[in-house]
């Protein structure tokens, strides 16, 4: 990434779209914290990350963690698919992002527990994951070691992912 700023008009149109997300009863369980580059909150979002994230990371214009309700605020019953649906809200946040041209980069390597103090998220809330946004750069800003990653990665066939019926894996 390079590091380059987002206009937040742009920004809230990435959180617009993961507003839209399906979820449970419309119950909306996600929220998400987040920093952009050159503000105050940046360097504890940053701080964060494994090593291995932070690397390519804080070169992001915007580090995003999503945060998912675990029980429900109408009746306060346990909702089963909280992640679920949170993860929904992320996906169409990514999808937006990319539709604008922006690198949108989900990770879980981050330090889940102190996200939680640091960011003083309730107990009702679960960490789900952290993402990263920015504009696309030449893969040469990307340590040696990364830069092999970064080519189109094999995926499973569909065919070893679903079965008709029972589970046969």
């Amino acid at each position: 990434m390079t590091g380059e700023e987002i206009p937040v008009a742009e920004l809230m149109r990435l959180f617009e779209a993961a507003r839209w997300a399906p979820s449970s009863f419309n119950a909306q369980p996600w929220r998400a914290l987040y920093a952009r580059r050159e503000t105050e909150p940046w360097p504890m979002f940053v701080g964060l990350l494994a090593d291995a994230n932070k690397s390519w990371a804080e070169r992001a214009a915007v580090l995003v963690v999503f945060i998912s309700r675990t029980h429900f605020e109408h009746n306060g019953k346990p909702s089963v698919t909280h992640s679920y649906d949170t993860g929904s809200a992320w996906l169409s946040f990514a999808f937006q992002g990319f539709q604008l041209g922006y690198v949108v980069h989900g990770m879980q390597g981050f330090d889940y527990e102190r996200a939680r103090v640091e960011l003083k998220i309730p107990a009702e809330f679960q960490v789900e994951a952290m993402a990263a946004v920015g504009k696309p750069a030449d893969k040469d800003v990307l340590p040696e070691k990364l830069q092999k990653g970064e080519s189109p990665n094999d995926r499973r066939k569909a065919g070893e992912s679903i079965c008709e019926g029972s589970f046969r894996f």
